[in-house]
């Protein structure tokens, strides 16, 4: 029997890889014998990164960049020298997770360093680029990106804009001319999580400022920012993006990416299946195991659960996932090609309690599904036998 092994990473608690080996320990109590691919995975956000390095077998690679607030950090990224493909995440450069709760400003904090760790991949012979959108602390509609990588923001004054999309609403005057020209030759895929656009009430600002430190007047200092800066970028190229789904992920790089690198944007983990070549796995596996820490309405979005399970469903292969909870709406699930979803406590407990366990709880469900499986097994044996 066959079983892949590809969750996503669980948030605060474990990362794809470490999950996907608890999943296996599991499942190697029960059933010894199985043939277990571990393929950890990711859609987009934090931890893609170190899903692709694993499956693809591609360098890891670091640079100090800019953090979103300007401090030098070190970063990691991708570069596959075969395919000329660089791997690039936007949270390992200018992440939330990286801020501490009283540093998140959604006024201040800037893309600066994902456009160093580009002008990076580029000095290396990167032709083709994958960037990881989620996970962001930023609201600057990846107008710092486009700064690392030669643009000019200017006010009214000729004078630089300061970092941030607090200041993108007194933009007067923007330079592309600067940009590096080997942008021109460089092939951009952009995965996303979500489908918001760049403004308005589903937009970056509105939906996600607030958890990026943002108060209620921010949100709409950001919201004009971002309209003042897309005005200028549709002025100049005669053609808007704004509502286009993804524009606003990240904080609204989805829209510098779409408009100034002339990117594609696609669910993040349909891209990510895609380059560790996922549905060759599917073809001849018997039961997929994923997860990750929430599953719900929201996951039919295109987090990673869902679209693994879309996959799958086209092979008439089972899917069992694993989640940190189950929410309003997770049923749903199943009519996307969720076999059957299982909680990971065993027994009531605060998150606190549950994180630090959480390789743990994988390893005990997931042997647990391999019992079931052996019974299966086990049973099928015993019936071919009575048939002779």
């Amino acid at each position: 029997m066959k079983l892949i092994i590809a969750p996503d990473s669980y948030k605060d608690a474990l990362p794809a890889g470490q999950a996907a080996q608890a999943i296996a320990e599991g499942l190697r109590r029960a059933l010894p014998q199985a043939d277990l691919v571990i393929c950890p995975m990711g859609d987009g956000g934090e931890g893609s990164l170190d899903a692709l390095l694993e499956a693809t077998g591609a360098e890891l690679r670091r640079h100090v960049v800019q953090d979103a607030l300007g401090r030098p950090t070190l970063a990691s990224w991708g570069w596959n020298p075969s395919d000329q493909i660089a791997y690039v995440e936007l949270a390992e450069a200018s992440g939330l997770q990286a801020l501490a709760a009283q540093e998140r400003s959604a006024l201040h904090t800037s893309t600066y360093g994902v456009g160093e760790l580009i002008r990076v991949a580029l000095d290396v012979g990167a032709q083709r680029l994958l960037l990881l959108l989620g996970g962001s602390a930023t609201n600057d509609a990846g107008a710092g990106m486009l700064t690392a990588l030669g643009a000019r923001l200017l006010d009214e004054e000729g004078t630089p804009l300061s970092p941030g999309g607090g200041d993108l609403e007194r933009l007067h005057t923007l330079e592309f001319s600067g940009l590096d020209p080997r942008l021109r030759q460089l092939q951009v895929q952009v995965a996303v999580d979500v489908d918001n656009p760049l403004t308005g009430p589903r937009g970056a600002s509105a939906v996600f400022g607030p958890q990026k430190g943002a108060s209620d007047g921010d949100v709409a200092r950001l919201d004009a920012g971002l309209a003042t800066f897309a005005g200028h970028v549709n002025q100049a190229l005669g053609q808007d993006y704004r509502q286009t789904p993804g524009a606003g992920a990240a904080g609204g790089v989805g829209f510098a990416a779409l408009a100034l690198l002339q990117a594609e944007l696609r669910p993040g983990i349909e891209l990510i299946m895609e380059h560790v070549r996922f549905e060759e796995l599917l073809k001849s596996s018997d039961l997929v195991i994923t997860g990750e820490g929430r599953l719900d309405a929201q996951s039919l979005a295109g987090k990673t659960p869902v679209g693994i399970a879309r996959a799958a469903k086209r092979f008439e292969i089972p899917v069992v996932v694993l989640a940190g909870s189950l929410d309003q709406g997770w049923q749903e699930t199943y009519a996307e090609g969720v076999t059957a979803a299982f909680t990971l406590t065993d027994r009531l407990m605060k998150l606190e309690q549950a994180l630090p366990r959480c390789a743990e709880l994988l390893a005990d469900r997931a042997e647990s599904i391999g019992r079931l499986i052996q019974v299966k097994l086990t049973n099928l044996v015993e019936s071919q036998r009575v048939d002779k």
